[in-house]
């Protein structure tokens, strides 16, 4: 039987007026009042199928497909209700992006269970219709949500959002790509539309919050995660926004020990992560809710952010 303090602390906890301790949450996972949600996510993997050679300075022996699904594999041994996510920038940096073109690519994260991704500027460096030749590999949707492909080859061929079930909460899913004017070869994205990122997020936030009723929102994006002028960044888009949970960052290669906590639009917390670059680190973002409200519980600390792929 609970004690009074227990029994306050935890109907606080399932209304989401109050944080929670490591050991009152595993309590609740015990007796079936909580469950977690894991995120796993990866950003600028570009083509690194192998781990680095054990002689390489900066990261030996670190990294590659193998060692990321044994990884993946255990973490959805230890919790069902787990997602994988990439953020982008999936092909280009090895020679096997060039001699298969990220069919390769495509085929390992299909192995690995991937669940969506976004297109980074570098997916386009075959242009569209390189892309669109090896899509076919991908047993997962790629999420592309401010690029407008409708007058090209990509028509219909990406999702604007997807919505994910687990264990009865809904995750809600979008994606925010990068400007590619100047930075991708116009002839690459042809007459691709780009929409305003910040205005777009909120849109789809809006929409999968309140009416696609999602508990957790999702923004797969590969803007970068700060910068020093004002160009639109994961930082930026986290301020300006409301509805995010947490945004998966890409383009800027940088490791974060761990999510960062930030303040949306309206003052509530919005978390930012990145996992570096090559695959060298696998991203993880654990989310507790309430098993009977399906409310979020507040975090009384910060996830780390990522585990190290050795």
């Amino acid at each position: 039987m609970l004690n009074r303090r227990k029994f306050l602390q935890r109907s606080l906890i399932a209304a989401g007026m109050a944080p929670f301790t490591q050991e009152v949450v595993q309590e609740m996972l015990k007796s079936g009042e909580a469950l977690k949600i894991s995120i796993l996510h990866t950003n600028d993997v570009h083509s690194h199928i192998d781990p680095f050679p054990d002689t390489h300075k900066r990261y030996p022996g670190k990294g590659g497909v193998q060692n990321r699904y044994t990884l993946i594999q255990k973490f959805r041994e230890e919790n069902k209700n787990t997602l994988l996510f990439d953020c982008g920038d999936i092909f280009q940096g090895t020679p096997y992006f060039n001699l298969y073109g990220g069919e390769l690519e495509l085929k390992l994260m299909s192995k690995m269970g991937y669940d969506a991704a976004t297109m980074g500027n570098h997916d386009f460096d075959n242009g569209m219709e390189g892309f669109l030749a090896v899509k076919k590999h991908a047993n997962f949707p790629f999420v592309c949500s401010n690029y407008d492909f409708s007058e090209t080859i990509l028509r219909n061929q990406t999702l604007p959002f997807k919505v994910f079930n687990k264990s009865g909460i809904k995750i809600g899913v979008f994606g925010i790509g990068i400007e590619l004017e100047g930075l991708v070869d116009k002839k690459l994205y042809g007459k691709t539309v780009y929409k305003n990122p910040i205005q777009t997020a909120n849109d789809y936030a809006t929409k999968l919050r309140h009416e696609q009723g999602c508990e957790l929102v999702i923004c797969l994006s590969h803007l970068g995660y700060k910068y020093e002028n004002n160009k639109i960044s994961d930082v930026e888009l986290a301020k300006h926004t409301s509805g995010i949970d947490l945004i998966l960052g890409g383009h800027t290669h940088t490791f974060m020990e761990k999510a960062e906590v930030l303040r949306n639009s309206k003052g509530k917390e919005v978390l930012v992560n990145q996992v570096g670059w090559a695959g060298i680190n696998l991203g993880k973002v654990d989310f507790y809710f309430s098993k009977l409200s399906k409310k979020r519980l507040n975090l009384s600390e910060t996830n780390k952010g990522f585990v190290e792929i050795n």
